[in-house]
């Protein structure tokens, strides 16, 4: 095996692969990437057993191999060589040669064969998107994500495609954030899949805000995804997501609308005197006024009024305030809106001219 590569025409497709792999590993071979030489490209593959990259590329001076290379290690090099140096590497044994200008290296490798790779999945269902929207609908939602949370289910992303709908749910049992987007075609039935959470995030480090089309295979145990030159394969959490829909308040009829920005700062100014543990606001709504008080066992105070669109009188409810903002830096466009019904029930935080994103926060007992 051997090939010969721009350093830039390599260091991307490293980027993309080497994040994948852990750097404490059950397996030996875990530590290293899979490279491959076939069909007049040269692909990467890295995995944790659970999640998969491929990333392949274009070289010069192809001989057919394959072999596995310390992935860190390979890395590093190809990073610290120089812009535009030529690399040239080959295997010779049990050892890979990498040349560039004056620099020399040899590495050790594993056999191909000890390296696990998941194979063709059962598709069930397919779908393709703007590889921009399919980005901003996992940022806008990765965050409530539960981390090592014994209900594992909740360890990830819930992906719900329904109809011309395609839903991405997050939740950690104390709030819940929810995008949906509308698809160009239908699909078969009603899928739901849990991505967990290492897939989600290298999924999010992947997409560009270009203009590409990313495709969505849905597996009975896996999920893929191909986006240009890279295809992305995670296992799927067995679990059953809660009933979301069920969380999301009804009659959440007391309302107030206002200037995201403005809230964001007043809640962040109060946040300062909260209770570090709790982290517990109060809002108190008057009509064209919201009030926000936060207390420390410290016995210090900070209130913050703003104004709001709203005729509400005489409700007063606490909340996490790192829950709040949250929610707020999840939403676009100038105003937010607040959709409460009484002191014990969860807000519904929103953007005030959409009804594609929803943001479920549980209330505090202050």
């Amino acid at each position: 095996m051997q090939f010969s590569i721009q350093r830039e025409a390599l260091l991307k497709p490293l980027q993309q692969v080497v994040g994948v792999v852990e750097r404490r590993q059950t397996l030996p071979v875990l530590a290293n990437l899979l490279v491959r030489v076939s069909d007049g490209r040269v692909s990467l593959t890295g995995t944790d057993l659970e999640v998969e990259m491929v990333a392949t590329t274009a070289a010069d001076k192809l001989a057919d191999g394959e072999t596995t290379i310390p992935a860190r290690k390979l890395f590093d090099i190809v990073r610290a060589l120089p812009d535009g140096a030529l690399i040239e590497l080959k295997l010779n044994g049990d050892r890979v040669a990498l040349n560039a200008g004056r620099s020399r290296f040899t590495l050790a490798t594993l056999p191909a064969g000890e390296f696990p790779t998941i194979d063709e999945i059962e598709l069930v269902e397919k779908v393709s998107l703007p590889e921009e929207v399919l980005k901003d609908l996992m940022e806008r939602t990765a965050f409530a994500m539960a981390n090592q949370d014994v209900r594992y289910y909740l360890n990830g992303m819930l992906l719900d495609l329904q109809e011309h709908t395609l839903r991405c749910v997050a939740t950690d049992g104390h709030r819940l954030a929810l995008k949906e987007t509308q698809l160009e075609s239908s699909v078969s039935a009603r899928r739901q899949i849990i991505i967990p959470r290492k897939g989600v995030n290298e999924l999010i480090g992947l997409f560009e805000n270009g203009d590409g089309t990313v495709e969505l295979e849905f597996g009975r145990n896996h999920l893929r995804v191909r986006r240009g030159d890279v295809v992305f394969t995670s296992k799927l959490i067995d679990g059953r997501f809660p009933d979301y829909e069920a969380v999301i308040p009804l009659g959440a009829d007391k309302r107030a609308t206002l200037d995201r920005e403005v809230l964001r700062g007043a809640l962040q100014r109060a946040a300062i005197l909260s209770n570090e543990k709790y982290r517990g606001v109060k809002l108190e709504l008057s009509p064209g006024r919201l009030r926000i008080v936060a207390h420390n066992p410290e016995q210090e105070e900070a209130v913050e009024e703003v104004e709001a669109d709203t005729s509400v009188s005489d409700l007063a409810v606490g909340f996490n305030v790192g829950y709040l903002l949250d929610a707020l830096a999840a939403l676009r466009g100038d105003k937010a809106r607040l959709n409460l019904r009484d002191a014990q029930s969860s807000c519904l935080v929103q953007e005030d001219d959409s009804e594609q994103s929803r943001h479920v926060i549980m209330p505090l007992r202050l």
